[in-house]
């Protein structure tokens, strides 16, 4: 069951992460990008925890934890920026 399951999740994720980069690319204003560039990140993750699932080797989750840090400071940042025109104060 747990095969079947892991490659159609990958595949929903991918589709995920395409429609995220047509609306980073596309969006309307710069908010609608850093929340598609946040949500790309989720989905970005979501995919390397599945295929270290699938392979089984238990070593990419640092690799998921180490991206979603640096997602969040990033996205922290550049809505930092956007309300005060500054990151560093």
């Amino acid at each position: 069951m747990i095969a079947f399951v892991i490659p159609v999740a990958m595949t929903l994720f991918a589709v995920a992460a395409l429609l995220n980069l047509y609306r980073l690319a596309v969006g309307p204003d710069i908010v609608d990008r850093i929340l598609a560039l946040d949500t790309l990140m989720i989905n970005s993750i979501a995919l390397i925890v599945l295929a270290d699932m699938r392979m089984g080797l238990g070593v990419l989750f640092e690799l998921a934890l180490l991206i979603a840090l640096m997602g969040f400071v990033g996205t922290v940042a550049m809505s930092k920026y956007l309300l005060r025109g500054d990151v560093i104060e």
